[in-house]
């Protein structure tokens, strides 16, 4: 998708709540990354038609992927991890301002880990939503996918980043090895023997991995 066509979608979105303003402000202002408009505006899309009851999120960042997530089905719960403690702290502060404490749990440490225990306490999800560390996505998904229901969905952001992934010319070196290891993941996606897999070149590109056998 091209720049004209990106601002164009995102010009005829609807009026966001006031408190969806501010967050994505907060998120300006702070320099976090939050999936972009047009790009979360898919993904609640995705769970009104698929209404997830149990969704995990890798990545929290301020919160507002997961209060999105749970807009969009308010009758879901989520659980989602973040390693860097002051973003941690904000998605805390600003699940409880919005009173969504009881469907949100915010876990504090390396996603790694985190995804090892909740597996081995036999956690099961609906959807599972991957937005970190992008040099990881493999091993995310390597450890989220046994927690996966059969007819789940893995969505992972950014997999197309920022062009590099799919014209990898002129990588930036710091970039490089992550742009590698993006697009050894899109293949592995591609050609998994448990998922079907779409890339959909909205945002930084969104890969929406549908799980067909256990």
């Amino acid at each position: 998708m091209n720049e004209k066509q990106e601002h164009y979608l995102a010009e005829i979105l609807p009026t966001q709540h006031e408190w969806v303003q501010e967050l994505e402000e907060q998120a300006k202002s702070g320099r976090v990354p939050i999936m972009d408009r047009v790009g979360i505006h898919f993904v609640m899309q995705l769970i009104r038609m698929k209404k997830p009851d149990k969704i995990l999120e890798v990545g929290t960042a301020i919160g507002y992927s997961a209060l999105r997530m749970l807009e969009a089905n308010p009758n879901a719960s989520v659980i989602t991890i973040e390693k860097d403690l002051q973003r941690y702290e904000q998605a805390i502060e600003n699940i409880n301002q919005l009173q969504k404490q009881d469907q949100i749990e915010v876990i504090h440490g390396d996603a790694l880990e985190k995804l090892l225990e909740l597996s081995n306490h036999d956690h099961q999800f609906d959807l599972i939503f991957i937005d970190a560390a992008k040099g990881q996505y493999s091993r995310f998904f390597e450890l989220a996918e046994p927690m996966l229901n059969k007819n789940g969905i893995i969505l992972s952001d950014n997999v197309l980043f920022r062009g590099y992934v799919a014209e990898p010319v002129n990588v930036p070196k710091r970039y490089t090895k992550m742009v590698e290891k993006l697009r050894d993941y899109n293949k592995m996606l591609m050609n998994h023997r448990k998922f079907t897999t779409s890339i959909i070149p909205i945002g930084d590109g969104v890969a929406v991995s549908y799980k067909i056998s256990e």
